[in-house]
């Protein structure tokens, strides 16, 4: 559920090329907006729910809980009330441009916003108890609302300690911490009053789309303008994608190969509470609009920002790192596929030679002849099969997908020919998309690695692949399970049936058909589910697509008709499954990240912290001491490394190959001090003494520790031994 007065900033590259090129027209009126947008739903949506009672009652508690993320500015009363004016009729006033319901319930939230802050100006003036011991819920967003205003009293009271300790025991103070809450209070108070007419309407209307699917959202004025980034064109900053949770600007997603990703300190899910520029001094953001933080992050190229985040896997609010990076250009070129061939030894001490296909995007320039994943993909796998790999792995663990003509193409380079996948539409049509080549470019030993951020084209690709028995699919337990498909309408192609035709009447993002994979069962919700799960701190169902509201079932369509590749060559998956969990077993890096999940899976369901500052210190303190402790064994700890030269599309023609990793390189680092870069480890803070660049950088100057991609190789290189080594990929050249 996306919170108020802010949109998430991740559908920029749809957006125009759905748009139209109408002629300049006078903007429909509110109320033509409002029935366009109920009727699309009704006639277009994938579900043809009507907009009857059941739909309105959802609307409204979706509306309300736009509007009161954490449940603490309405009470149960005030719910009641609005439950008994408005619960089985606000639909159908949707459907007769009556938009009074919305400007009403948000002049009463404005008031109850008004009301608290006014309280909690008077509770920052009196001393506060930090020895006590209370606790507070981490998160209200599944909690009833306070019964009455006296539990409601109650409930700030503790929140309002939780923000004062916060800020208490935060390592880079802003200002003394009862300004700088009430500060943030005042900010919210002023941002709820800027809300004009159209942007009620929009958070109205965005209710009404989400309470038919998480994916359905009506895209204003506003958002069509922010949305202006064509998937071939570039932009300046950090390459974050931002929403709104709780008063928080939280990371939803990195731009491949922009800086935040290439830095790798930012995460997905971290919540940025202060921005700075360059060195001057942070300023609070929290309760701050998203459009204010987004404007405050970007900045001219070379430029410098700097962040205070809450990490993502913070057991801790008052955690924070300090992250400071450099605006710069984000092009296509830095989302491109690129590829590792990778020097080590098997099992018996011989030398294999392995293939790393890296692909954050399924992306395609709207210039057919410009660009194309399967095009690059198959330049790297032509040079890949000329060094003569033993076996490939095809890393997705931070592609959320993409083109679809690209997914069923790039597929199709591993496979003969046979259906890729499936789609149905609202009225059980279903449609088989087929292999749009019958020719195939690497026919070896492959495993496909993803991750709980693999979503959409990527588990379409790895769904087939393991369907046909052509991969093993290694990672997290699920991939996101986002099946289903969405278009853009822009409103005043049908606003004009009703007197009005313009591009200013916005657009609605509507979802229209599900996939399907060839074996019969959607991609929604199951996700696709590894073959050989690896520890991961991503691998929880809270970053998956059932955490969304309203999301939409998992069902089934027949099999279609194709054969299984594994009738003539077997993954054996069962002993690589064996070997790989004596390995992970025995594995230090697999011990901490575990160590981290069982930590952060028990605060998630116990969804409490304490107010008690002595018991937080000495949490602060405890993650604090097992880093360094970390840090001390991985400098003690002697690893051999591989030799892995960098393939990119600029050198993919180029007899040499630039060398990013060689025995030695990490002893050389151990013996400066300097411990290397972890992937995915606890989100470090800005004074740990973990340093250097993620394995998706270009930049690999220091050496990178990533416990997933090792064991993948140990995989492949397994699958490689059991198909009798390299004379299998030998037959594809």
């Amino acid at each position: 559920m996306k919170s108020p007065f802010q949109r998430s900033l991740a559908l920029c590259a749809i957006l125009l090329a759905a748009a139209t090129a109408a002629p300049p027209a006078i903007a429909a009126s509110k109320e033509t907006i409002a029935m366009s947008v109920g009727r699309l739903l009704e006639e277009g949506h994938y579900t043809r729910q009507k907009l009857n009672e059941e739909v309105s009652r959802k609307f409204l508690q979706t509306y309300l809980e736009l509007l009161d993320y954490s449940h603490l500015f309405f009470t149960q009363k005030d719910v009641d009330e609005l439950n008994a004016k408005y619960s089985n009729s606000i639909a159908g006033d949707v459907l007769l441009g009556t938009l009074k319901p919305a400007y009403e319930i948000y002049d009463l939230y404005a008031k109850r916003v008004d009301e608290r802050v006014a309280k909690i100006k008077e509770l920052l003036k009196q001393p506060i108890d930090f020895k006590g011991e209370a606790t507070i819920e981490l998160s209200r967003q599944k909690l009833p609302w306070p019964k009455d205003e006296a539990e409601a009293d109650q409930l700030w009271r503790g929140r309002l300690t939780n923000e004062l300790l916060q800020e208490h025991l935060s390592e880079h103070p802003i200002e003394p911490a009862p300004q700088l809450v009430g500060r943030r209070y005042d900010r919210l108070s002023r941002n709820v009053h800027e809300q004009d007419k159209d942007e009620q309407m929009k958070l109205f209307l965005d209710a009404l789309a989400q309470t038919y699917d998480p994916h359905s959202e009506y895209l204003s004025k506003a958002d069509m303008k922010n949305f202006s980034i064509n998937m071939g064109l570039s932009l300046v900053g950090i390459g974050a994608m931002l929403r709104s949770e709780d008063g928080y600007a939280k990371i939803e997603s990195l731009v491949p190969g922009g800086p935040a990703q290439t830095d790798g300190r930012l995460k997905v899910g971290d919540r940025i509470t202060a921005v700075a520029q360059g060195p001057a001094e942070y300023v609070d953001v929290r309760e701050m609009r998203l459009d204010k933080v987004v404007e405050m992050i970007r900045g001219k190229k070379g430029s410098h920002v700097r962040l205070l985040v809450i990490p993502s896997d913070a057991t801790d609010p008052s955690r924070r790192k300090n992250v400071e990076l450099v605006r710069d250009e984000i092009k296509l070129k830095d989302q491109e596929a690129r590829a590792d061939i990778i020097i080590r030894k098997d099992e018996n001490g011989n030398p294999i030679k392995l293939g790393w296909l890296t692909l954050p995007s399924f992306y395609a320039d709207m210039d057919k002849h410009q660009k194309s994943t399967t095009r690059d993909v198959l330049a790297l796998l032509k040079r890949l099969k000329k060094e003569n790999i033993a076996g490939l792995v095809v890393d997705l663990r931070k592609n959320g997908g993409g083109s679809l003509e690209e997914a069923l193409s790039l597929t199709g380079l591993f496979l003969k020919s046979g259906p890729i996948v499936q789609t149905k539409d609202y009225n059980s049509y279903i449609r088989i998309s087929p292999d749009p080549d019958p020719g195939i470019a690497y026919s070896g030993p492959l495993v496909v690695l993803t991750s709980r951020q693999s979503a959409s084209a990527s588990e379409i690709f790895a769904a087939a692949l393991q369907d046909y028995g052509r991969a093993v699919v290694v990672g997290d337990k699920n991939t996101f399970g986002k099946g289903t498909v969405q278009t853009i309408l822009p409103i005043g192609r049908f606003a004009s049936l009703l007197g009005s035709r313009s591009d200013e009447d916005g657009a609605l993002k509507l979802t229209i058909q599900k996939f399907y994979r060839v074996a019969g069962g959607s991609t929604q919700l199951h996700g696709v589910a590894s073959d050989i799960v690896l520890p991961s701190l991503s691998d929880l169902p809270e970053f998956g697509e059932g955490a969304l509201k309203n999301a939409l079932p998992y069902d089934e369509v027949p099999k279609a008709k194709y054969t299984k590749w594994s009738d003539t060559h077997s993954l054996f998956v069962d002993q690589l499954k064996r070997r790989s969990g004596e390995r992970v077993k025995n594995h230090p890096e697999f011990h901490y990240v575990m160590e981290d999940i069982d930590r952060l899976r028990h605060k998630i369901d116990e969804n409490r912290i304490s107010l008690n500052e002595d018991v937080r210190k000495k949490e602060l303190a405890d993650d604090k001491l097992r880093k360094e402790m970390r840090s001390k064994e991985r400098l003690a700890r002697n690893q051999e490394e591989p030799r892995i030269y960098r393939l990119t599309l600029d050198t993919v023609d180029k007899p040499n190959l630039q060398l990013i990793m060689y025995p030695g390189k990490l002893a050389e680092a151990k013996k400066s001090g300097v411990s290397p870069k972890v992937v995915d480890d606890a989100a470090p803070d800005a004074d740990s003494d973990l340093v250097g660049s993620a394995p998706s950088s270009d930049d690999t100057k220091e050496p990178v520790i990533d416990p997933e991609r090792d064991e993948t190789l140990n995989i492949l290189a397994d699958l490689v031994d059991l198909s009798r080594g390299p004379k299998t990929a030998s037959t594809n050249r």
